[in-house]
């Protein structure tokens, strides 16, 4: 294992050290519905720093931290309400975040996106182009990859598609003087664009709103011109061929293709526009994502998903720190979640589908791993609730995985039965922790996650079969997964439930009238009641046509799957939650159908979270929710 050798008996003292089992009796709830104390860590370029989100005082705020005590100070920002969606080092001195807000403009609710520049001793925190920007202006194209405090920001200027500010234009920033200068005009059409390692914009994707149709605009570097590299039409499901990482090797770069059937990485080349050979695939599986050397034109390794999250190292060097941290944590999943420019420390995270998970700091130079912290203080990383994917059959044959949590301790048998859906819907469950799915386990419930058809990760003919099926046959692979689960001996025909949030929120919604003999009782989280209201709130978002037309396509007769609809045939108690300040599905959603329930005269209980969000970003948010929903399950599906 080379220099990497030291590693495994210093991380096996770490990690087994105090993993002694809880005890039969109840954790408290809110154990379960802590904050996670640490959050996606990245380290700075030289990794003398770590940037991360950590609960504090029942909220997350953004801290900036030395690795050793006798680095920088600590600096903690408080973010507010706003929504943090990502950041990244620019250098040593430099952070660029991406937040986004709701704004009024016109009197009504718009999201808008902001880029931040953020200097890590604390000392200024800048909101670029705050005023010149429209609705979005944090597309973070590119950074210096030399240790410059300098970026390249794409952004709008109006939010009228008749003014030329409407289109992005790009600008090169320098974050410690604020100078700025545009280096992409507008293009008429073109709302994203992208740059190479070197900061030349080498790409934008043209889309027409009215007619559907999209085009790739290309150049080999700056001050050259852009021309069409390829054309595609949505009505003939037709898509661009968009290069993934431009290469050191001139004319080249890699693409992701599905032509075999699931998302894998090929050849392109630049100069013929073809594209080449298959280098990396996964069985079964699309490839999530590529990782790049620290000069950004070359590739290190890619991540996919199967059962659980996985990286694949190219890097020779990598590969052999990945495989001693495997083999130290046999029954974990040790993943290296940020590394420093030249490899010489990581931040690894280590954990599984039953434990929450620490975060260690691994230094090649020291040879050992030093316990940064832990996702959840409370409930430390001990093993709570056994978790495994199994496959059931749909009644029309399809195959189905899911993730099966059980109550530790118990016999697997005659249990009451979470159906929890995920969100999205093109998204999925895999063996991780879930801290909704842990706490209904430890309160004595058998938890079932199907990734039902249309769920993303299995390739194009999985997707596709989703299309038109919203509420229809996405809805059937969950009654087939209860089937199952009763069929199998785990769950009690007589204790079913529906549990979810987002799209999940909506099949809970759509179950409770459609399933009435399947489950005893729905509870919705921040779900979608009107399919069509939704697609009038999506108008005021950029392209608005193409997402209307792609829910639609996914639902042709919105009004025959829309709950709000429904509300006088919901034959079991519903328990209806929402954030009011929920961003991504308005909290009208879960008001109208409340509304039409009480019209009905129908059983529910609805509960609005005032400063909640779609993502309960407050720690009392998720304490209230886990205690509505406990005291719901009790009274409508109770545990003996």
């Amino acid at each position: 294992m080379g220099r990497y050798i030291s590693v495994i008996s210093v991380f096996i003292i770490l990690i087994f050290a105090g993993t002694s089992s809880p005890t039969r009796a109840q954790t408290p709830l809110e154990h379960f519905a802590a904050l996670p104390l640490l959050n996606s860590p990245k380290l700075s370029p030289s990794g003398d720093r770590y940037a991360a989100l950590i609960a504090a005082g029942g909220r997350q705020i953004f801290m900036i931290s030395p690795i050793l005590t006798s680095g920088p100070k600590r600096v903690a920002l408080d973010i507010g309400e706003l929504d943090m969606r990502n950041w990244r080092w620019v250098n040593e001195d430099w952070l660029i975040a991406n937040i986004a807000d709701v704004k009024k403009v016109q009197g009504q609710d718009w999201l808008v996106t902001r880029a931040v520049a953020i200097k890590a001793d604390g000392s200024s925190t800048k909101v670029l182009v705050r005023r010149q920007a429209a609705q979005n202006g944090g597309d973070i194209l590119w950074t210096a990859k030399d240790g410059r405090p300098e970026i390249l920001l794409g952004y709008q200027t109006s939010i009228y598609s008749n003014y030329a500010g409407f289109w992005a234009q790009v600008d090169h920033i320098n974050l410690e003087t604020g100078k700025k200068k545009t280096v992409v005009k507008p293009k008429v059409g073109v709302q994203d664009w992208y740059a190479d390692q070197n900061g030349n914009v080498r790409m934008g994707i043209g889309r027409s709103n009215s007619s559907l149709t999209s085009r790739l605009y290309y150049r080999e570097k700056n001050g050259k011109l852009f021309k069409v590299m390829d054309r595609a039409k949505r009505k003939k499901g037709e898509g661009l061929t968009v290069p993934t990482l431009f290469l050191a090797e001139p004319g080249k770069a890699l693409v992701f293709d599905d032509k075999d059937g699931t998302d894998a990485l090929y050849e392109y080349d630049l100069n013929s526009l073809t594209i080449g050979e298959k280098l990396h695939a996964v069985d079964g599986y699309d490839i999530d994502y590529i990782l790049t050397n620290a000069e950004g034109n070359g590739l290190i390794g890619y991540g996919y998903t199967d059962t659980r999250r996985k990286v694949e190292w190219l890097d020779p060097t990598l590969k052999e720190l990945q495989q001693a941290l495997d083999n130290s944590v046999p029954n974990q999943t040790a993943r290296i979640i940020s590394r420093n420019r030249d490899h010489t420390r990581f931040i690894v995270f280590v954990g599984n589908a039953s434990r929450p998970g620490k975060y260690y700091l691994f230094d090649t130079r020291w040879g050992q791993m030093k316990k940064m912290g832990v996702v959840n203080d409370h409930l430390e990383n001990r093993s709570y609730a056994p978790v495994k994917t199994i496959r059931y059959k749909a009644r029309d044959g399809l195959s189905i995985e899911a993730i099966l949590t059980v109550p530790k301790g118990r016999a697997t048998e005659n249990l009451p039965l979470i159906m929890m859906p995920h969100g999205g819907p093109f998204a999925r469950d895999r063996e991780s922790w879930d801290w909704w799915a842990q706490f209904l386990a430890d309160r004595g419930y058998a938890v079932l996650q199907p990734n039902y058809r249309g769920s993303s990760g299995y390739g194009v003919a999985f997707a596709l079969k989703g299309e038109g099926q919203w509420g229809l046959a996405m809805q059937d692979d969950l009654d087939d997964g209860v089937k199952w689960a009763i069929e199998q001996g785990i769950a009690d025909p007589e204790r079913v439930c529906i549990v979810g949030a987002s799209y999940g929120g909506y099949a809970a919604m759509r179950a409770a009238h459609r399933n009435p003999e399947i489950y005893k009782c729905a509870i919705s989280y921040a779900g979608v009641s009107d399919l069509q209201a939704m697609v009038n709130y999506d108008r005021r978002y950029l392209n608005s046509k193409w997402s209307r037309t792609w829910v639609k396509e996914q639902a042709p007769d919105l009004r025959s799957v829309s709950p709000i609809h429904y509300a006088s045939e919901v034959q079991v108690p519903l328990l209806l939650m929402h954030g009011r300040k929920d961003q991504r599905v308005k909290v009208s959603q879960s008001r109208r159908f409340a509304k039409a329930l009480t019209k009905a005269q129908k059983p529910f209980r609805y509960v609005e979270q005032e400063e909640g969000d779609h993502h309960f970003s407050l720690e009392a948010d998720r304490v209230q929710f886990l205690q509505e929903m406990e005291a719901f399950l009790a009274q409508h599906i109770p545990v003996n």
